[in-house]
């Protein structure tokens, strides 16, 4: 790797891009970056509030931090994370397409994080805007919000090819947020409805950072850091934390269509929009 790949470099769009060779070293260094960023929200504040995404890609991540935990150096922190989720689909907890199986199974019971510590999704009640509802006065009171929106310490998201993070997609209402913490999509995606965090409390984390991998992702990676914005925004590009950090990590796969960081100076190459 680079030494431009290894410090990152000021994508055309808002925030930093990192470039990383393959998907299992994307989750080694998301794996630290994670870390790192939980011992300094535990020393400044003395708890760690992460919201998690779904997805494929964060497994990596989730084997390198399970790796990390085998010798109990991180007890101490994990002991002090608060863990919620970006986006849910309106399924019961132990279904197969959960989230929050998801991460059960492949993270949190591997880790030290206390039971009541794990604020998931309450789909039981299968009503979308119940559900949403119910999600978002639960992280009001416990990130003591709304005014403003409260503040999580860390938001990892994802991106899809159609440009959607979280389960913000093209079109759709939760896109305004308006004064809504948690809101259900307009239409069922796969099937399913699902419940998601908005721009304004996403946009009000100290830290978010886009995990993407695979060349698959190539294309809407390059329109969203690359292309003049379009009139309507893609979902991921409503990302822009107003006090916080905005960090893209990224495999080689997925910045294939990107501008090489051993050019020009990025600064000068590539200023944000």
């Amino acid at each position: 790797m680079s030494e431009a790949d290894a410090k990152g470099f000021r994508a055309r769009g808002p925030g930093d891009l990192r470039i990383l060779d393959d998907p299992g070293e994307l989750g080694r260094a998301a794996a630290d970056e994670m870390i790192r960023r939980g011992r300094s929200a535990l020393a400044a504040r003395g708890r760690f509030t992460v919201a998690l995404s779904g997805g494929s890609t964060p497994m990596r991540m989730y084997e390198a931090l399970v790796e990390r935990a085998a010798d109990g150096r991180d007890d101490d922190l994990w002991r002090d994370t608060w863990i919620f989720w970006g986006d849910e689909r309106c399924v019961p907890p132990d279904d197969p397409r959960s989230n929050y199986r998801a991460a059960r199974e492949n993270l949190l019971r591997a880790l030290p994080v206390r039971e009541e510590n794990v604020h998931r999704v309450p789909t039981e009640s299968g009503e979308p805007d119940l559900v949403a509802r119910e999600y978002g006065a639960r992280i009001v009171a416990l990130l003591d919000g709304p005014d403003p929106p409260p503040r999580f310490d860390l938001v990892l998201l994802g991106l899809g090819k159609d440009g959607h993070t979280a389960s913000l997609f093209p079109g759709e209402s939760t896109l305004r947020g308006g004064d809504r913490i948690v809101a259900a999509t307009d239409a069922a995606h796969d099937g399913l409805y699902r419940v998601t965090l908005t721009p304004p409390v996403l946009n009000e984390a100290r830290a978010v950072i886009f995990l993407v991998a695979g060349e698959e992702k190539a294309d809407m990676l390059f329109e969203v850091l690359e292309e003049p914005r379009r009139s309507d925004p893609r979902p991921a590009q409503k990302i822009v934390p107003v006090r916080g950090e905005l960090l893209w990590m990224v495999d080689r796969g997925a910045a294939r269509r990107l501008a090489s960081p051993d050019g020009p100076r990025p600064d000068e190459r590539r200023r944000p929009r």
